[in-house]
């Protein structure tokens, strides 16, 4: 809980510095993609809503769906080796980046509608799916609902909620961390916090780097795994009151999503559960839903997986995926 109160505290007296050290030209998608050789940025409209991708690389399509606070740049590190030997999309859904922000339709199974909708104007009609953090949860989903469509799936970190989303405590037992995450005891305070209406983009509005700074330093093992330059790509892109609310609209879908999840049938693809501090947490779930099922552990890692062990993600993806 003193996470949130110096949280509540500070950010009125925070002034935010990632604007002053990077341009919005230098964090903007048009130059950020300069920095993917092979890659170019991609709009199209689904379901009423213009949703950003980049994409690049050849063969069969190798979909990434990013988490909170976060974009498409998350994978930036892990996209170059998949695209060697996949066309790999990385996507910002609804709510996410420069794409639209609409007032509804952040429960997971809207959101995976969106995604099957933008691969078939692609031309796709089979796809690896992968995602991480909430873009686990949508990954989830879209194989869920769209199963025709997912030849296999990868969870990485979080899974899609159930009900133990609603059992999640707020406040941390006697002795638990809350400066650093202990995965046997996690204090997961944003999920409370995110559900709130307007409270969150009042207090953060033009200053999100305040809450993403409490965030990264909680569920990163090492701070120094995303630098300066990340973190302002990722305060810019959640600064604004409409990206505020996007983003915690995700969080508010919970509900929906676990009334969603009881209708799911298990999981025919093979599916991939890649964790770090989650790990347990997908090994617990997982088999639930799923009939053909792996699940590998990366050590020395925090949540953000693809940034923190980029190298030993990539060779359980490709490994799975061949």
């Amino acid at each position: 809980m003193m996470c949130l109160l110096a949280l509540l505290i500070t950010v009125f007296f925070y002034t935010p510095v990632s604007a002053q050290r990077f341009s919005k030209k230098a964090l903007s998608d048009e130059e950020l993609v300069k920095k993917m050789p092979g890659f170019k940025n991609g709009f199209a409209t689904v379901n009423g809503v213009k949703l950003h991708y980049v994409a690049g690389g050849t063969g069969k399509a190798l979909v990434l769906l990013p988490g909170w606070p976060e974009t498409w740049w998350s994978y930036s590190k892990i996209m170059p080796a998949l695209a060697s030997k996949y066309h790999v999309i990385a996507i910002d859904y609804r709510g996410m980046g420069t794409s639209d922000k609409p007032a509804e339709g952040y429960d997971k199974k809207t959101i995976a509608g969106d995604i099957y909708g933008l691969l078939h104007q692609l031309g796709y009609e089979k796809a690896f799916i992968a995602g991480h953090d909430i873009g686990a949860q949508v990954a989830f989903s879209v194989a869920a609902n769209h199963s025709e469509l997912v030849e296999k799936l990868i969870i990485m970190d979080v899974p899609h909620p159930d009900e133990s989303f609603a059992a999640v405590l707020m406040l941390p037992a006697l002795g638990t961390p809350t400066d650093k995450l202990d995965p046997a005891r996690p204090f997961l305070w944003w999920f409370a916090f995110n559900q709130m209406r307007g409270l969150p983009e009042d207090l953060l509005e033009g200053r999100f780097e305040m809450a993403q700074k409490y965030i990264f330093h909680y569920l990163l093992a090492d701070d120094r795994s995303i630098g300066p330059f990340d973190r302002a790509v990722y305060a810019n892109a959640y600064n604004t009151r409409d990206a505020i609310r996007a983003g915690n609209g995700w969080y508010q879908a919970f509900s929906k999503d676990i009334a969603d999840y009881k209708t799911y049938e298990k999981l025919t693809m093979p599916v991939l559960g890649i964790g770090g501090p989650g790990y347990d947490w997908l090994r617990f779930t997982l088999p639930n839903k799923t009939t053909d099922l792996k699940i590998e552990k990366i050590e020395n890692s925090g949540h953000f997986i693809a940034e923190e062990q980029p190298e030993t993600v990539i060779r359980d993806i490709l490994q799975f995926l061949n």
